[in-house]
C-alpha cells in the first residue's frame, strides 16, 4: 500500500489519559500491533467539547431513538451540546480520508451498542449507542467500525481488519481510477476473498460488473461499493473457506502427484473438523502456488490480505 490506513479511534485506547476519572484505558494490541500498520486520528468526544478531566460521570437516560446524554449526579442535560458538535466533527473527519473507526465500548459518548441507558426509574438496559457513535455511523455508513472489546473475539478482529485492509486497497485502485477496468481488476483479484464472506453477494457483484456498461463509472463505482463493504461485513466461516479452499485446489489437479494431493485434502479435512486454523492449509496453497506458478491464484488477494504479523488466520 502506498500509504498506511488511517482510523479514527478513540483516544482513550490509545493511552491518552481523558476519561472522566483521568485515567485511559490504553489497548496493547490496538497500539502495539495493529498500529504498526496504520495511522490512528484520535478522538475523544468529551474532551473535544470542552469538559475537564477528571469530571463527573456521563449517562445516556430515555428511550433508545431519542437518548439524552447527562451527568449523573448533577442530572445536567448535555444532549444539544454533544449532538451539535458531534455533526460538525464527522463533517471535519471527511477530510480524514479514513477506512473505519475503532470505539470505546460502553461509553455513553462512544459506544456503538449496548451502552447503558437508564430508564425514568433509574434502572438501566443496554439498548444505547454513543451519541458520537450514532453520528460518525449514520455519517459514513459505509466504513468499518468495531469496538476494543468486540475485538477480542478473533473472528471479529479477522473481519474488521481485512474490511480495513480491502478498502484501503480500494481506494488504492479501482477507486481512485474510477474505470470500469480497474473495477474488472479489482473484482478479478478479489474474487475468492469475497466468497469466503459471501456467494450470494459475490455473485449480484459480478452481475453488477457484466452489465457495468449500462450505467456510468460513478454509479457502479459507488454501488459495487455497497455491495462490497456489506459482503465484508459478513463473517468468514469454516465452511465458507472449506469451499474456497477446494476450488483453489481444482486449479492444480494436473500437477499434484497423489501424494500431494492427499496430502492437500487431509489438511484441509483437518481445518474442516476444527482441528487446525485456517493459516495451516493457506500454507500448502501458497506453497503450491509458489511451486507450480499459477497465474491466477498468485494475484488473488485472499491468499494474502492482511500481514502475516497480525495472526487473525492462527484462531480455529
Amino acid at each position: 500500500m502506498e500509504e498506511k490506513i488511517r482510523l479514527g479511534i478513540s483516544s482513550c485506547l490509545l493511552g491518552e489519559k481523558v476519561r472522566f476519572d483521568g485515567g485511559h484505558k490504553r489497548d496493547p494490541f490496538l497500539v502495539e500491533t495493529l498500529g504498526r500498520y496504520v495511522e490512528y486520528v484520535p478522538v475523544c468526544p468529551e474532551v473535544e467539547l470542552g469538559l475537564p478531566t477528571p469530571r463527573e460521570a456521563l449517562r445516556l437516560v430515555g428511550e433508545p431513538e431519542a437518548p439524552r446524554l447527562v451527568f449523573s449526579r448533577s442530572g445536567e442535560d448535555i444532549t444539544g451540546r454533544m449532538t451539535a458538535w458531534a455533526r460538525r466533527r464527522v463533517k471535519e473527519l471527511e477530510r480524514e480520508n479514513l477506512c473505519g473507526f475503532i470505539f470505546k465500548s460502553r461509553s455513553p459518548s462512544s459506544g456503538m451498542e449496548r451502552v447503558k441507558l437508564y430508564d425514568r426509574n433509574g434502572v438501566p438496559n443496554k439498548g444505547g449507542v454513543g451519541l458520537f457513535a450514532r453520528a460518525f455511523m449514520e455519517h459514513f455508513p459505509l466504513l468499518p467500525v468495531e469496538e476494543e472489546g468486540r475485538l477480542h473475539d478473533p473472528k471479529l478482529r479477522e473481519t474488521f481488519i481485512e474490511s480495513i485492509f480491502t478498502l484501503k486497497r480500494w481506494r488504492e485502485t479501482a477507486g481512485r481510477s474510477g474505470t470500469r477496468s480497474g473495477l474488472i481488476d479489482f473484482h478479478t483479484r478479489h474474487k475468492l476473498l469475497i466468497l469466503a464472506h459471501s456467494t450470494e453477494l459475490y455473485r449480484e457483484m459480478g452481475r453488477l460488473v457484466a452489465q457495468g456498461g449500462l450505467v456510468s463509472e460513478a454509479v457502479l463505482s459507488e454501488a459495487y461499493l455497497k455491495l462490497l463493504m456489506k459482503a465484508l461485513h459478513l463473517n468468514t466461516t469454516i465452511k465458507k473457506n472449506v469451499n474456497v479452499l477446494q476450488h483453489m485446489l481444482g486449479y492444480f489437479k494436473k500437477q499434484l502427484g497423489l501424494d500431494e494431493k492427499q496430502e492437500a485434502l487431509e489438511v484441509i479435512g483437518h481445518y474442516h473438523q476444527g482441528q487446525v486454523p485456517l493459516v495451516v492449509p493457506l500454507t500448502l496453497i501458497n506453497h503450491f502456488v509458489r511451486k507450480y506458478g499459477d497465474p491466477y491464484l498468485q494475484q488473488q488477494v485472499y491468499l494474502n490480505p492482511h500481514p502475516l504479523e497480525l495472526r487473525l488466520r492462527n484462531h480455529s
